[in-house]
């Protein structure tokens, strides 16, 4: 008996389909900002005290650190970052937000809060609960599948 699993009955696609219509809502909001969503995401995962290594930044976003470089010459070219090679590691390198990069990174987080307020508005806590077990379920059954 073969399996006839059409890819929109699929868990993956509606997962892709929805992370696709979120992030471009998002880089339709902050365009107006000069950013896009990845940059976005950088920025507030850039830590304020001890910065953020290339490595981790590359890890956050889902890329190689070698992909990473173009994205962060870009932001160091606009004055939202610099860079400084890491005190305890010579060869690992840190990003640091200048205060141009704090203000975008601060329009960024309102943008994911007003965001994050409106989809709280319109799913209950319930919902919101079990969607959030069922995504880290799927998330660890992913790490753990061996075909």
């Amino acid at each position: 008996m073969r399996n006839n699993v059409k890819h929109q009955e699929t868990i993956d696609y509606f997962l892709k389909i929805v992370w696709q219509t979120m992030a471009n809502r998002y880089n339709q909001i902050v365009t107006e900002f000069g950013i896009t969503q990845s940059i976005g995401y950088l920025l507030i995962n850039i830590d304020d005290v001890e910065g953020t290594t290339v490595s981790h930044a590359a890890a956050l976003l889902g890329l190689k650190s070698t992909s990473l470089s173009r994205m962060l010459n870009q932001l160091e070219q606009t004055g939202l970052i610099y860079r400084k090679s890491n005190d305890g590691d010579k060869r690992s390198v840190k990003i640091f937000l200048t205060d141009l990069g704090k203000e975008k990174r601060n329009m960024a987080k309102d943008v994911v809060r007003q965001f994050n307020g409106y989809l709280n508005a319109h799913i209950s806590e319930a919902d919101k609960q079990y969607l959030t077990e069922m995504l880290k379920k799927i998330n660890q059954l992913t790490l753990n599948y061996k075909p």
